[in-house]
């Protein structure tokens, strides 16, 4: 009921917006009645639809659904609502421009008010034009974005430590995270990925968590196409938020915690150690790492604090160096940098980048980063490092824009 009603308030919302980013398209619509008839029909059709779709989710069972066409609808008319938010936003600035002017004439008892016309304050076509070109250029690049999802970028880093036991000079790691197999509709172009990761010849190989999206069903099409991985050290990896399957509601908690051990499983199946809260021990040349592993431990209220570092760490504190998988980097500042100042890598994932975003040389941005302090790439403090990865797979918008999925090379010196 809770969801039904949240839905009418965006169905609400969706009508109110359509109303208002319609009053800049009738000012630029064509003057010939025929083209003004075909823009005006588009528009509302794609508006009707859009609240359509939103109307029938409370009562429609969209997980039955084939995963691309939900997928697909999901994100054209998320698309569609954000551009035309987008576009509200400079169609608010030319109203309050008229309501400006209009004040203004009211005081100076001058009438002839508005771009040239007398007796009236009409709307700047300039800035229609402008609010329908940002939000369509929004609604392009996001369908644009739909071509980048399996385009996997190759990101590589050397990182010095002072205290790398002389063995593990110039271990090779690859760092993957967030695979959500359960978004995957292209397992040909996931393969692909497979063997760029491979092409690295690793010595280690770490996944920081998330999986799948929900259920550990999801990996049953891609189990055999990532036990493909390895490496001379291993591969060890850790849970995710979305693990735990705590955004699904199951038919009682029984049914839930078969899900997770049976995910647990599908770790193993691959031949890849997943951490629970613990810690190995790896060897090299007679020297000696520790890799701690951890579930899920967030700083952020809406998600879990699984994770007991108090669990992995002790045994550890003899070993010269340490790497931690944690999947949120909101773990570094709450806990790891006050209480564990002898880890010296954490690795994370969980923030995707949000799978939108600028990056070139020398700046980075993304919405995210109003949520998440250190959300992609490399963060240093002191003699400790974090790397973020921005996610091999995706989860809700079915691309990338911006923010490529990633396979992390790090080479330890």
């Amino acid at each position: 009921m809770r969801n039904a009603g949240f839905s009418w308030i965006l169905i609400g919302f969706m009508i109110l917006l359509d109303i208002y980013v319609y009053q800049a398209v009738k000012v630029i619509a064509p003057v010939s009645p025929r083209m003004r008839l075909i823009v005006m029909s588009v528009y509302w059709f794609l508006s009707v639809v859009s609240v359509a779709m939103i109307m029938s989710l409370p009562y429609s069972n969209s997980a039955g659904w084939p995963k691309w066409i939900r997928s697909y609808v999901f994100a054209i008319v998320i698309g569609l609502f954000l551009s035309k938010l987008l576009a509200s936003l400079f169609i608010a600035v030319d109203d309050i421009r008229r309501a400006g002017t209009w004040v203004i004439s009211k005081f100076s008892g001058n009438t002839a008010v508005a771009d040239g016309e007398p007796g009236g304050i009409t709307r700047s076509a300039f800035l229609s034009w402008l609010s329908l070109a940002v939000g369509g250029g929004l609604f392009g690049t996001l369908l644009y974005g739909f071509n980048n999802k399996y385009r996997y970028q190759v990101n590589k880093l050397r990182l010095s430590f002072a205290n790398l036991p002389a063995a593990f000079k110039g271990l090779k790691i690859v760092h993957i995270s967030d695979i959500h197999s359960g978004s995957f509709t292209d397992r040909q172009a996931v393969e692909k990925g497979i063997e760029k990761i491979m092409e690295q010849k690793p010595d280690l190989i770490l996944f920081t968590g998330d999986l799948v999206n929900d259920r550990a069903t999801e990996m049953e099409e891609y189990k055999h196409v990532f036990n493909k991985l390895k490496a001379p050290l291993g591969v060890y990896s850790t849970l995710g938020n979305h693990d735990y399957g705590d955004y699904v509601h199951w038919e009682s908690e029984q049914v839930k915690a078969a899900n997770l051990e049976s995910l647990k499983s599908v770790h193993g199946d691959m031949g890849w150690r997943l951490l629970m809260n613990e810690h190995v021990v790896l060897e090299k040349g007679g020297e000696q790492i520790a890799l701690l592993g951890i579930e899920n431990w967030s700083a952020r209220g809406n998600f879990p604090k699984y994770g007991k570092m108090h669990e992995a760490h002790p045994g550890t504190e003899q070993i010269p160096f340490k790497i931690l998988m944690s999947h949120d980097p909101s773990h570094w500042e709450a806990e790891v940098l006050d209480k564990y100042k002898d880890v010296d890598l954490m690795l994370a994932g969980h923030t995707h980048g949000m799978q939108f975003g600028l990056e070139i040389p020398g700046f980075k941005w993304s919405p995210v980063q109003y949520m998440y302090k250190q959300w992609a790439g490399l963060y240093e403090t002191e003699k400790q490092k974090l790397y973020v990865n921005r996610g091999f797979g995706f989860i809700g918008y079915p691309g990338r824009v911006g923010i490529m999925p990633e396979i992390t090379v790090l080479e330890l010196s």
